[in-house]
């Protein structure tokens, strides 16, 4: 029987092991929602499902691009469809699950127009300044902090004129996806703190820095995906600028920042809570059942 849902969490949650288990008793396929398992050679550093894992079940989202390739969220959808259809085909679940949450909420809440890139020449206080006095919505959403947010305001703004909360209320095309059941695995604080640990270790121990060490060799160490945790402190141990105790506490460091991001942007999805720390996956499988004969 078709139908859809998500498991997310922040990073080191537990989600890729629970979507796996819970799409082997349903005979699912997955969808994945993270956006450096999505690049060929970058195994170790994106936590990524291993070879057995992913010959258990079917997995869309995967080794789908090169670290030089250009993807953003259009390619994603394109491939979530693909996904979508192969499980509507087969009358099987489709299970999303990742912590990309730009990803899902851009399906959910609808896709907005491209804007080009342009080059920022006043300073990231100037942007605030302007938006508080013009576009007071934004500013309610988002901290002057949020660099990125902050660059894509003003580009709307510079490019388009407009107020760009009401400009993205306009030019936002319709959502792909409605009415999805959401599930998220929550940790404490601390204990997601040794989770992070313990992963790191074991990046680390599985050969993060021989990875590292080949991609930078074969790929132009600019590129986004090769700056992303895990690889972007590997580029200064290499580079004699660390040593490997430093490596080790900077992934952590970087990894819990990641981490609470990540759970501050979950707060902004609907969804059902699941205790990382006191799976039963039989009480989740009831209610994924239950929630989807609702629906």
């Amino acid at each position: 029987m078709f139908y859809e849902f998500a498991i997310i969490g922040t990073t080191a949650s537990g989600k890729s092991d629970l979507a796996i288990k819970v799409a082997r008793e349903l005979n699912g396929v997955i969808l994945s929602l993270d956006s450096l398992c999505l690049y060929k050679e970058i195994n170790i550093a994106s936590a990524k499902p291993s070879s057995n894992e992913l010959a258990l079940v079917k997995h869309f989202g995967i080794d789908i691009a090169s670290p030089n390739d250009e993807f953003c969220v259009g390619d994603f959808i394109a491939e979530y469809k693909q996904a979508l259809a192969y499980a509507k085909n087969l009358d099987i679940p489709l299970i999303i699950t990742g912590g990309s949450g730009f990803y899902l909420k851009a399906m959910l809440s609808g896709l907005a127009p491209k804007t080009k890139p342009i080059k920022i020449d006043i300073s990231d206080d100037e942007i605030w300044n302007l938006a508080v006095k013009i576009d007071s919505e934004f500013c309610s959403k988002f901290s002057k902090n949020d660099k990125f947010r902050l660059h894509k305001w003003y580009q709307i703004y510079t490019q388009t004129s407009a107020i760009p909360s009401q400009w993205l209320r306009d030019n936002t095309s319709q959502p792909v996806i409605k009415n999805l059941p959401i599930f998220e695995l929550v940790w404490d604080k601390i204990e997601l703190i040794e989770r992070i640990k313990i992963r790191t270790k074991n990046m680390l121990q599985n050969g993060l820095i021989d990875e590292a060490e080949y991609l930078f060799k074969h790929y132009n160490n600019s590129l986004k995906p090769l700056n992303s945790i895990g690889l972007k402190e590997c580029k200064e141990y290499l580079n004699g600028k660390i040593n490997l105790n430093e490596l080790e506490n900077l992934i952590i460091i970087h990894t819990t920042q990641l981490a609470k991001r990540q759970r501050t942007f979950n707060k902004g999805f609907d969804s059902i809570k699941l205790d990382g720390k006191n799976l039963d996956l039989s009480v989740i499988l009831t209610q994924i059942k239950s929630l989807n004969s609702i629906n």
